[in-house]
């Protein structure tokens, strides 16, 4: 039984890794069209990319695993099914809830790595990407100022004669002017730094000129800060639990953990499908088994999606129970009352 059970395994696990990067790929390539689609707003170095495309990555490997599991299952079952082996492991007084447990395990592991991918690394990676983001877009403010004259940074007016090659900035001027004095400001060098979520401008090697009605004054300096100029709005992080539990975006949240919820247990939710579908007699029975593998999948999450919105998290136990009790009414018609 341990080499069947394991012949079984190295079935379904060669057909889960051969559609698995396909899908991967194709997942991929979309996520990489759309980053490169903010290089039109902000400024990313190739390893920048990199760095988005891994914090997207467990989204991904989320919505790749269950859908290659259900396809990859049925089809190593069918075709076992077509060279008349697992009629031959039915004819040797093997039960067909034999299969059902040799698939169960490889099931369980799969929705307890998903429950962690979606509870613990979601959080964490989508909240560095939404700061990444947040930061860029802050930070191009100051690149398109670059050698051109009279943007505005709050209350000051910016002109930056040019930019260096280790991104520094040369030659600026900055310019203030209120009901009671003007500020002039002229540095040698600039950097940007971003300090506690707030993007400041650091100069080097100036000089300050103030103009009043009664005094004008000079001041030289080594480093002079400006703050203020531009707040970057960074999302706050601790802990998963932190991050499921905050009312910030909680109708969005609330969507996700349903349809993640259902993600994660479509593993398991599928097995008695997966044995009605792959498990068929040649002689007697006809397989549309790639018709009803997508049929399964759209009822499966369109009917998650049609109504996680009026009915929320009874969504869940609204779709499952269903969904178990139909596929096991065919799992048994099929399948028990035929081997």
């Amino acid at each position: 039984m341990y080499e069947v059970r394991n012949y079984i395994i190295k079935n379904v696990s060669f057909l889960f890794f051969s559609i698995f990067a396909p899908l991967w790929v194709i997942a991929s390539v979309i996520i990489l069209i759309k980053l490169a689609t903010y290089t039109a707003v902000i400024h990313l170095s190739v390893w920048e990319m990199f760095k988005l495309y891994l914090f997207l990555l467990p989204e991904i490997l989320f919505y790749t695993l269950p859908v290659t599991f259900f396809i990859a299952a049925s089809i190593a079952l069918y075709r076992l099914s077509m060279d008349n082996e697992i009629i031959s492991l039915f004819a040797l007084g093997i039960a067909p809830s034999f299969l059902l447990r040799t698939l169960s395990k490889p099931a369980f592991f799969l929705t307890l790595l998903l429950a962690f991918d979606f509870l613990v690394l979601f959080p964490h990676t989508t909240v560095l990407y939404r700061n990444f983001i947040a930061y860029k877009k802050s930070e191009a403010k100051f690149n398109l100022s670059a050698s051109e004259f009279g943007h505005s940074f709050g209350d000051w007016l910016l002109y930056i004669g040019k930019k260096n090659e280790d991104g520094s900035y040369g030659d600026i001027f900055l310019f203030n002017k209120n009901q009671s004095q003007e500020i002039l400001i002229n540095a040698k060098k600039a950097k940007i730094n971003n300090k506690n979520n707030i993007l400041k401008l650091k100069l080097e090697n100036g000089e300050g000129y103030s103009y009043s009605k009664k005094k004008f004054s000079q001041t030289e300096f080594q480093t002079m800060y400006i703050n203020d100029m531009i707040h970057t709005d960074l999302t706050r992080y601790e802990t998963p639990l932190e991050f499921w539990r905050s009312d910030y975006r909680r109708a969005n949240k609330d969507r996700k953990l349903i349809l993640g919820t259902m993600f994660s247990l479509f593993p398991l939710a599928s097995l008695f499908l997966v044995l009605t579908l792959g498990v068929v007699h040649t002689r007697h029975q006809k397989s549309y088994l790639y018709f009803y593998l997508f049929l399964g999948i759209v009822l499966y999450f369109v009917a998650t999606l049609a109504l996680q919105k009026p009915l929320h998290f009874l969504t869940i136990p609204i779709v499952l129970v269903p969904w178990l009790t139909v596929t096991f009414w065919l799992y048994q018609r099929r399948i028990l009352k035929r081997f």
